[in-house]
């Protein structure tokens, strides 16, 4: 191979698992995951009050309650991790939160298929359905927004 030709391939960026391995031996992505866990779960406290609400006194479907608890976990999440987990006010807002709230899009579409085979295949409870499709859609949630959504821009001069 050329040399203009090596230096095209070492400038590409890696492949996501190399750089998701390479960042487990970091020790603060260890604290930013535990940072992330903690605002999580105050997410996870207020996304399952308000499904509470929604499945109990209001007596919607379980999918809607859950669209509905999303939504308002997701501000709440968006805002904490941006200031405290990742530190990213020096970041434009209005290009994070479009990110944010794809990834969590997606981390909410792999939850709601989880919830709706736990609650109509499985039989569980809906609320305990609930906890669990949270918890399993975590990780990807949190990688997601850890390279995309708060990406520090790095310069590769």
């Amino acid at each position: 191979m050329s040399d203009e030709g090596e230096a095209t391939v070492s400038r590409r960026p890696h492949a996501v698992h190399v750089r998701v391995r390479a960042g487990m031996s970091k020790p603060h992505n260890w604290v930013q995951l535990a940072k992330f866990c903690a605002v999580g779960g105050s997410g996870y406290v207020v996304n399952l009050c308000v499904f509470a609400l929604f499945v109990g006194p209001l007596g919607t479907h379980h999918l809607v309650a859950a669209t509905a608890a999303f939504v308002v976990a997701v501000v709440n999440n968006f805002w904490w991790n941006r200031h405290w987990t990742f530190d990213a006010r020096a970041g434009r807002a209005g290009f994070q939160a479009p990110r944010f709230f794809a990834v969590s899009i997606g981390a909410f579409l792999v939850a709601a298929t989880v919830l709706e085979l736990l609650v109509s295949v499985a039989g569980l409870d809906e609320l305990l359905a609930q906890a669990i499709a949270i918890a399993v859609s975590t990780p990807l949630n949190f990688v997601g927004n850890k390279i995309w959504s708060f990406a520090i821009e790095v310069s590769r001069d």
